[in-house]
């Protein structure tokens, strides 16, 4: 494994960080995952304490950094959204210089990316971003070891994004393509491609890695010969219930059907960062059957329990790679 220091470092997005170091933290990953499957203990970081802030829930961001820090010795603190008082009663710079004082690391999974950046500004310690409406980076690192072992390699392979690729998994698929040499397709309604400004910086990026960035509205030229298909939700956590009847209008050509997988051919899997709406099993599935007919919003569930759909691996991956960016910086 190359000898890269991170020791210190922040992990507020992957613009920040070159390529061999995101190849570096995915390598550590996997060596940390195959401990794990070997019973080596890596408790290393024994008498650290770690606090994770969560402006916004979750269940596999949560569970990776508890059972990740568990596994490295350290204690967690989890600040819920009634928890904390960053940006409330305390100003969020204040806030991140006591828990600074306190604490060997901060994570923050929220808003918007500014805030992170800011705990990060006024910190002595390094803050991991666990998501914010711009970026989501452990993700990132989550879904390149899990393609890297499904094919062997991340250079040259066509991964599809369809949905909305203005946010956080959109844009981070962009930029981590763009710095990997992984070509990237946004297949879309076209007011939901990336910002202008962030495609800009991605297609330089992309000069020096041979990475390709494609931006199209039809789905079969999209999607044809693609090795990852990969979606999300189409209405994001914090967004208004409205926008469920603009978004379904625009984005149902985009859902991942198995008409779509058999366009992409054999060899193409399937990815989703979850949860997913893909049958009637949750509270908004069942809500939006009722208002708009819907048994599945943005993939079928003929796909997402297909053999091709590696979602799960996926999501263990999130406790191997968001370990890894720990393991790296402390």
């Amino acid at each position: 494994m190359a000898e890269i220091n991170l020791h210190g470092r922040d992990f507020l997005k992957l613009l920040d960080f070159s390529s061999e170091e995101i190849e570096y933290l995915v390598d550590l990953a996997a060596e940390l995952k195959q401990k794990k499957k070997d019973g080596v203990l890596t408790d290393i970081y024994k008498g650290k304490n770690i606090a994770l802030i969560f402006e916004k829930t979750s269940t596999r961001t949560r569970c990776s950094f508890e059972v990740a820090a568990h596994d490295l010795g350290m204690g967690t603190t989890y600040l819920n959204p009634t928890d904390s008082q960053i940006g409330k009663k305390e100003s969020i710079a204040d806030t991140a210089r006591v828990l600074a004082s306190m604490y060997d690391g901060i994570e923050y999974r929220g808003f918007e990316q500014e805030i992170v950046e800011t705990i990060a500004k006024y910190s002595k310690v390094p803050v991991w971003n666990g998501l914010t409406n711009e970026f989501h980076p452990t993700q990132m690192l989550a879904d390149l070891l899990t393609i890297r072992e499904h094919f062997g390699h991340l250079k040259g392979i066509n991964l599809v994004y369809m949905g909305d690729a203005r946010y956080n998994t959109g844009n981070s698929l962009m930029v981590v393509c763009a710095k990997m040499g992984m070509n990237f397709t946004a297949c879309s309604n076209k007011k939901y491609f990336p910002s202008e400004d962030l495609i800009n910086e991605c297609v330089e990026i992309a000069k020096k890695t041979g990475s390709t960035l494609t931006f199209t509205e039809d789905v079969k030229e999209g999607t044809k010969g693609a090795d990852v298909i990969y979606t999300d939700i189409w209405v994001s956590m914090g967004e208004p219930e409205e926008a469920w009847e603009e978004r379904i209008a625009d984005l149902e050509p985009y859902r991942v059907t198995k008409e779509v997988m058999d366009n992409a051919g054999s060899q193409a899997v399937f990815m989703h960062c979850l949860p997913s709406f893909h049958d009637l099993n949750t509270g908004i599935g069942r809500q939006i059957k009722e208002k708009y007919g819907l048994n599945e919003i943005e993939v079928t569930d003929e796909v997402f329990e297909s053999p091709a759909s590696i979602v799960f691996e996926e999501a263990e991956n999130r406790m191997h790679t968001i370990k890894a960016v720990m393991y790296a910086t402390l």
